[in-house]
């Protein structure tokens, strides 16, 4: 597949498939089980996967939607994102309320060294929902970048896209079945090494992508927080783009904003290396600052930061 053609001329609007999280976040040495520990630091914030790529997508000068199930409009967790998504300019009207639901919720425990733990809960019932007619959700459509969770609701939708010469790009965060719908049903499935690894079966990342290459035409990535992107170029070699070394407080959020800025680039076809290459500039860029997605950064400040790194290129 060749997404890489001629240059958009106006902000891209990116469909972002997901379930928005109300998001309770401490930063707290994270107590030993069974004990008792104070926080020196409380925020709430709105999360979740695609909402947080939706805020980077924005901050880089794109256009995002958020489509995807929310618990009842009454309760005041949907009101709340609501909110805060109007503040960021993402376009809501494709999220649907689910009646007697509750929207999915967070407890976020950061450390010293940025990393975080995380609890959420979210209603099974919400995965019954059913989506906005397809028509609809693709008119206007540069690009889709989906949450792989959302497969039950979205591979219908992402198929016809695919169909349509629109890029799919897919965030996997957990295991998947190798008949998995979504595996075919996209062009970019970007998975973290731990799922990219339970997907495929095998303990190392690049025989990981090789053997799920046999399965899909996709492009297929394995992203390693500080150790970099992992990825199968068109020929099927194994390359590796870095990430950018930065003094870390808060990786809340850091692997939403390089899944929003790289399927931003794909819909303004910049070369996959360079896609890459300005993904993990915003995500390293997100590290450095707390409060998840919303310390995403804006598009002046990446163009600023790969300049100031033009040298560090991969080989």
């Amino acid at each position: 597949m060749n997404f890489q053609n001629d240059a958009t001329k106006v902000p891209p609007r990116i469909l972002c498939i997901g379930l928005p999280v109300r998001d309770l976040t401490f930063r707290v040495n994270v107590p030993a089980r069974g004990s008792k520990e104070n926080a020196t630091h409380f925020d709430e914030i709105c999360g979740g996967n695609a909402l947080n790529a939706a805020i980077g997508i924005v901050r880089l000068g794109g256009r995002a939607s958020i489509c995807g199930p929310m618990g009842d409009s009454r309760e005041t967790s949907s009101r709340y994102i609501f909110d805060k998504l109007a503040q960021e300019g993402i376009e809501t009207n494709h999220l649907i309320h689910m009646p007697d639901l509750v929207t999915p919720i967070s407890a976020i425990m950061i450390d010293d060294t940025g990393e975080r733990t995380i609890v959420t809960f979210r209603d099974p019932e919400l995965w019954k929902v059913k989506l906005p007619p397809t028509e609809l959700l693709l008119e206007d459509c540069a690009a889709i970048l989906t949450e792989s969770r959302c497969a039950p609701f979205c591979t219908e939708l992402c198929a016809e896209a695919v169909k349509r010469g629109i890029p799919v790009v897919v965030d996997v965060d957990r295991a998947m079945s190798m008949r998995e719908g979504l595996l075919t049903a996209s062009s970019h499935l970007v998975f973290s090494s731990e799922p990219l690894q339970q997907t495929a079966d095998v303990t190392d990342d690049g025989q990981a992508l090789q053997k799920l290459a046999k399965l899909t035409p996709s492009f297929l990535a394995g992203t390693r927080g500080p150790q970099g992107t992992i990825w199968l170029n068109e020929k099927g070699g194994l390359e590796e783009t870095p990430a950018f070394p930065v003094h870390t407080v808060d990786t809340l959020g850091a692997g939403d904003v390089f899944h929003g800025a790289f399927a931003l680039a794909i819909t303004e076809k910049q070369e996959l290396r360079q896609a890459l290459r300005f993904a993990s500039a915003a995500a390293a860029l997100k590290c450095t600052r707390f409060g998840g997605a919303y310390a995403a950064p804006q598009r002046a400040e990446v163009e600023a930061f790969l300049g100031e790194h033009a040298d560090a290129r991969p080989a």
